[in-house]
């Protein structure tokens, strides 16, 4: 029972730091001067990523065990899986009960109707908008194609590879930071909520906006490292193996701070900002895991590794394609989701 407490507690305690973290990395940006997209996809990224990257981190260097060190593996496989599952379905689930909640405003009289498009659902975005997010699916399948394919052979200078995962991130990072000030973003800019901890301050101090971001990535990194500890106790609980539960539930936990910034600034009207959340976090888990993977370990996968990546590269496949044909609309991205469902179903006979 007290694991469930736990488990409860520290579900709240993460939901509530990313509240005062989304707050405070959007006066970070603009302390920075960066655009609203690389908020998401850099700033907001790299900070919630940051946790699993230093788990991956330890397991690979300090393992004792190749057992030990392959659970870096398997953390570096799960992260991205679970974003482009779970992670972009929650997202689309929230917009659909948000459209649901204006279409009784307008019921109400309290509002105007948007535009929806034939297949019952309005489009995300601007084109520019769904272009870049695009973009950004488009630089990590190739980028995760081979991070699995490696993971299938085995040759001498391997490790060294590693390097060039770093170096890709180090691309991808210097492209989101120029493009964030090409002054696409002019037309979105919006006055930011006073930050939580200067709330009567209409410009924050910057001590004050570091202090905050800092804090709450520190609450975020502990309370997700014990919420995924409940989550080990609760699964014999369940029924559910150590293999089950280490598959399933452990990256959903790990990846719990970039769902609940999604749902905050859905909540919020920030559709943009969720997505880019996102997509930055899955280039993170593509690249700076892999890289310290391979680096420290053998990198060999096993089969349930090869399903999660196959599913992943499906997801991702699918969601590129409804992106590029321009008809990504909530619905459509809640359908994220069930590619975990069909990973989930998978695991069963490779597990059996």
């Amino acid at each position: 029972m007290w694991h469930f407490v736990l488990l409860i507690v520290c579900a709240v305690a993460i939901y509530l730091s990313c509240e005062w973290f989304v707050n405070a990395v959007e006066w970070l940006g603009q302390r920075l001067n960066v655009g609203k997209m690389a908020v998401g996809t850099i700033l907001a990224a790299f900070g919630t990523a940051l946790p699993e990257s230093v788990v991956t981190l330890v397991a690979v260097t300090t393992g004792s065990t190749p057992e030990a060190k392959n659970i870096g593996v398997g953390a570096a496989m799960g992260g991205p899986l679970a974003l482009a599952t779970v992670a972009y379905g929650v997202t689309g689930v929230m917009l659909l009960l948000n459209r649901r909640r204006q279409g009784a405003l307008v019921t109400a009289g309290a509002g105007n109707p948007g535009p929806e498009s034939p297949s019952g659902g309005e489009v995300l975005g601007e084109e520019k908008d769904t272009r870049r997010l695009a973009k950004d699916q488009t630089w990590f399948l190739p980028i995760f194609i081979v991070k699995v394919a490696l993971g299938l052979v085995a040759f001498a200078f391997k490790p060294v590879l590693g390097l060039l995962f770093f170096a890709a991130y180090a691309v991808y990072f210097w492209r989101e930071i120029r493009g964030g000030s090409d002054g696409d973003d002019e037309e979105d800019a919006e006055e930011l909520e006073p930050l939580k901890l200067q709330p009567k301050v209409a410009s924050p101090a910057t001590w004050a906006v570091a202090v905050q971001t800092l804090a709450t990535l520190v609450v975020i990194f502990f309370a997700s490292q014990l919420f995924v500890k409940q989550l080990d106790a609760i699964g014999p609980m369940l029924g559910l193996s150590a293999a089950v539960t280490a598959l399933l539930l452990s990256p959903i936990a790990t990846e719990l701070p970039e769902i609940m910034n999604a749902i905050i600034w859905v909540r919020q009207g920030k559709t943009k900002l969720a997505l880019a959340n996102i997509s930055g976090a899955m280039m993170i888990q593509a690249t700076v895991p892999s890289g310290l993977g391979l680096l420290f370990t053998t990198w060999k996968f096993d089969g349930a590794l090869l399903w999660s990546g196959l599913i992943t590269m499906a997801a991702i496949i699918y969601l590129l394609a409804t992106m590029r044909a321009r008809r990504l609309t909530p619905a459509r991205l809640s359908l994220a989701a069930l590619f975990y469902v069909a990973f989930a179903l998978g695991l069963i006979p490779i597990l059996a």
